[in-house]
């Protein structure tokens, strides 16, 4: 990542082998399961052509129904098991390295930081993102 914007990076640790990780957070049936921050969300649809130059896309939406949007963007490199970038819609890039270790896979994602929203909530955001990635796949 070489743009000027600041890269902001959450991490977890998922006490899974690093397959089964890869497989929840790639595959759409999946990605509806914890693609959202909190649990007045969900995540009703997602869409995943895994592999350089094919997209993506989530829908995220309140489950009030008061507000939703598509967070989608297109695939630079996938490594299987090891790691994915890609390109948001909006032009920003985002980084998830998988490392296999031990006692499970740590998993460690870095995005460039919107101008709109303090570093610190985006920051928080993805973090419970990662957080629900990580209770849905240990509990899977």
């Amino acid at each position: 990542m070489a743009t000027g914007n600041q890269t902001i990076t959450v991490e977890t640790t998922v006490h899974i082998p690093v397959g089964e990780v890869w497989k929840y957070w790639t595959e759409p049936q999946h990605i509806t399961q914890w693609c959202f921050a909190s649990d007045d969300w969900h995540a009703p649809s997602a869409e995943n052509d895994l592999r350089a130059g094919g997209k993506f896309v989530t829908r995220m939406e309140a489950k009030d129904g008061s507000f939703g949007f598509d967070f989608g963007g297109v695939y630079d490199e996938v490594r299987i098991n090891e790691f994915i970038s890609y390109t948001i819609g909006d032009g920003r890039k985002v980084d998830i390295t998988f490392v296999s270790q031990e006692n499970g896979t740590k998993v460690i994602e870095t995005f460039e930081a919107e101008t709109t929203n303090p570093i610190e909530m985006q920051k928080a955001g993805f973090q419970a993102i990662m957080d629900n990635f990580k209770t849905y796949s240990e509990a899977s």
